[in-house]
């Protein structure tokens, strides 16, 4: 059976492949970027006020910071209870270009011990969970020069 590909949050981000972008908003009046999006003000406390508009993030980063997650989250947070805990990279990347930190997950078989601060990395389409009807579809951080 074919499982449906649906965003874990929709809006978040786009495209498949080279093409995936996160996606985050830009304030026209101060240039500031937004990430998550953000559509109705500008967060910018110094800025008066302008259109945000979408915009394409950098594919890369370098690392900020990192840790393990060793336990299983609380709610809301959406797992198995019946199934065992596997652990997984947690991954702060700096893009440098929009001058923000981006947290997300490390690609399925990264640890902590493959990581390093300033290592480059790009975002690439990841799987947060699945249902027997749904694949939820996210943004995982690989470091560069892995293959997929």
């Amino acid at each position: 059976m074919s499982r449906t590909r649906t965003p874990a949050v929709e809006g978040w981000f786009t495209g498949e492949g080279d093409g995936f972008r996160l996606l985050g908003t830009r304030c026209a009046a101060c240039a500031s970027v937004f990430f998550p999006r953000e559509d109705a003000h500008c967060r910018n406390p110094g800025c008066g006020g302008g259109d945000l508009l979408e915009v394409p993030l950098s594919r890369r980063g370098r690392i900020w910071s990192y840790t393990d997650s060793r336990y299983r989250p609380p709610s809301p947070y959406v797992s198995d209870p019946e199934l065992p805990w596997e652990p997984y990279a947690l991954i702060a990347v700096e893009l440098e270009s929009e001058r923000i930190v981006v947290l997300g997950q490390a690609v399925p078989g990264i640890t902590v011990a493959d990581l390093a601060v300033g290592m480059e990395v790009e975002v690439v389409p990841g799987v947060l969970g699945e249902d027997s009807g749904t694949l939820w579809t996210t943004w995982h951080w690989r470091p560069t020069g892995v293959a997929a």
